[in-house]
């Protein structure tokens, strides 16, 4: 907690609003997608989603593959509760949403289901989008499964596994706008792995977006070696997400921005 503190009293330091942006393609970002006020009829969809989950007080057994759990002691848990603690934010959800809506994927990977709160965004961001999710826990993904049934979010395929394997298996995709949103494995050894076996599907238009790259001192570990690495061109660091762009036309570039 004491190490969360001081990344975000660092990340306020550094962070700049669209004022502090001088790349267009950044600033474009920032102004018509970040900042953009305008009430989406699907955020009320998005509420409901979250809404069905927070009155869902069955249990379930969670298996978890990941980096564990700081909230919870039991693999027993509430379906309401892992929405109210492990969920993503309703602004957060929005601002999913909006992204995808802005960039307008033909293909989205999101390795880390959960129960669906973010897969929800995508699936209103571009309706039209082919979505695969991945989720190592069968039980969490059934919940998800009904949720997507419930709320008639078609496109989206779901894959229950452990994530490196079927990364890699993963083939380089024929679209050129793809979007993946890794949520799955907040450690630094698995967020490098997953990185590096989908490097090879990565095209000029890909965008990727790294979720809680400060949860701890390893997870930043390895945003800076993801920054650095040399095909990753601009990166815009918004504290909760890291999100990372391969646009050869752009000078290498980093941003930290408030959202």
């Amino acid at each position: 907690m004491l190490q969360q503190i001081k990344s975000y009293l660092n990340f306020l330091y550094h962070s700049k609003n669209e004022h502090g942006v001088h790349s267009p393609f950044v600033f474009n970002l920032v102004t018509k997608c970040f900042y953009n006020k305008q009430p989406y009829p699907e955020y009320s969809i998005l509420k409901n989603y979250r809404k069905s989950l927070l009155e869902n007080k069955n249990t379930i057994e969670v298996t978890d593959f990941g980096a564990g759990s700081r909230v919870f002691k039991s693999n027993t848990r509430a379906i309401n509760q892992i929405a109210k603690t492990a969920g993503i934010t309703q602004k957060r959800a929005e601002l999913l949403f909006r992204i995808t809506k802005y960039f307008q994927p033909d293909t989205i990977l999101e390795i880390g289901t959960s129960l669906g709160l973010a897969t929800s965004a995508l699936s209103l961001g571009n309706p039209k989008a082919k979505i695969t999710t991945l989720e190592g826990c069968e039980n969490t993904l059934a919940v998800a499964q009904k949720q997507f049934e419930t709320f008639e979010l078609n496109n989206i395929y779901t894959v229950a596994t452990e994530f490196n394997c079927f990364l890699k298996d993963r083939q380089p995709s024929t679209d050129n706008r793809q979007l993946i949103y890794f949520d799955g494995n907040h450690s630094k050894a698995a967020t490098l792995e997953y990185f590096e076996l989908l490097m090879p599907t990565i095209t000029n238009e890909s965008v990727w977006i790294f979720d809680d790259i400060h949860w701890s001192a390893d997870m930043e570990a390895a945003w800076e070696i993801i920054k650095n690495n040399p095909k990753v061109t601009v990166t815009i660091d918004t504290f909760q997400w890291g999100l990372v762009f391969f646009r050869t036309e752009q000078e290498k570039e980093h941003f930290v921005i408030r959202t």
